[in-house]
Order: C-alpha cells, then sequence, then structure tokens
C-alpha cells in the first residue's frame, strides 16, 4: 500500500540515498537539494512539505508539496510564473531507480492531491508543476490528472496546472 510520511530522523538518509536512472538526471533535482530548499523557504511565506513515499515499509520515492512558492522567486527579485502565487505545487517527484514502472508514481500524486484538497495553507485555485519539455512520460503522466499547460515557463520547464 502507498502511503506518504513526513521526512524525520528516521527516514532522512533514505530519502537522501533515492536516486533516479542516469537519463532522468536531467529531470530531477537530488533530494538533499530539495531538503534544503524546503528548510530555507521557511518563514519567507513559502511552504514546503517533504514527504517519503512507501510501499507498505519500503521506501520508493520523494514528493514535496509547495505553496506560494512565488515568494522565493520574489526574495532573488525575479518574476515568478503567476500559477506560483498563492497556489499549490507539485514541486518535487521522484521514484528510486529501483522502483520505477509499478504505479508508485500515479499513486503518490493522487496521494498529493488529495493532501493538498486538505488545504493545509487555506483554500487555493490551483496546483501547479512544472517539467522539462523533453519529458514526455511526465507530461503524460500529469495530463492524466488533468494538468494542463498554460503558457508559462518556470526558467526552461513547461509549467502545467489542475484548477482544484
Amino acid at each position: 500500500m502507498i502511503h506518504l510520511e513526513k521526512i524525520d530522523a528516521l527516514n532522512l538518509w533514505d530519502v537522501i540515498d533515492l536516486k533516479v536512472k542516469k537519463v532522468q538526471k536531467e529531470f530531477v533535482a537530488p533530494n538533499d537539494i530539495s531538503l534544503l530548499q524546503a528548510y530555507v523557504a521557511q518563514g519567507t511565506g513559502c511552504t514546503a512539505f517533504p514527504f517519503a513515499i512507501y510501499n507498505d515499509k519500503k521506501i520508493v520515492g520523494f514528493l514535496m508539496i509547495g505553496y506560494n512558492e512565488a515568494a522565493l522567486y520574489e526574495l532573488d527579485g525575479e518574476e515568478p510564473p503567476a500559477a506560483l502565487k498563492n497556489n499549490y505545487s507539485l514541486w518535487r517527484l521522484m521514484i528510486d531507480k529501483r522502483c520505477q514502472g509499478r504505479g508508485y508514481g500515479r499513486e503518490a500524486i493522487r496521494l498529493a492531491l488529495d493532501f493538498v484538497r486538505t488545504w493545509p495553507c487555506g483554500k487555493a485555485e490551483l496546483c501547479e508543476l512544472s517539467y522539462e519539455p523533453e519529458n514526455e512520460v511526465a507530461r503524460a503522466l500529469y495530463h492524466s490528472f488533468g494538468f494542463v499547460e498554460n503558457g508559462e515557463m518556470d526558467g526552461d520547464e513547461v509549467v502545467a496546472v489542475l484548477k482544484l
């Protein structure tokens, strides 16, 4: 059974040790960098929710949900994609290379959207995500949940949104 657990002292190193396939490295930030981003987001107006993805008791991946990621861009004086302002985002998603192809990513997205719809930071209109344009596997997966491109870019990544 797939479920999410908060990152804590007991699973931190297991999360950091998760890896994607070599061909996927350009599509996914390393988990240690993502956890550092979650830490520094504190007190900025942005909230990060990092989770370990488990299949029963075995860790299989990492997921991070964000709220109001626009605040981080504004700190740097950058213009954020409009969809990040006061909305939720699927900030990170990765499944360990040894556990891919089993539906864990799909189930993790479903659980992430269930979590978002509990409104931990208050109601919002959208859930946003971004992906590299050449990552067709991610695009197809996100489209299957109803995410659609809104014409914005986040750096070199395509922005897609889901109306909540």
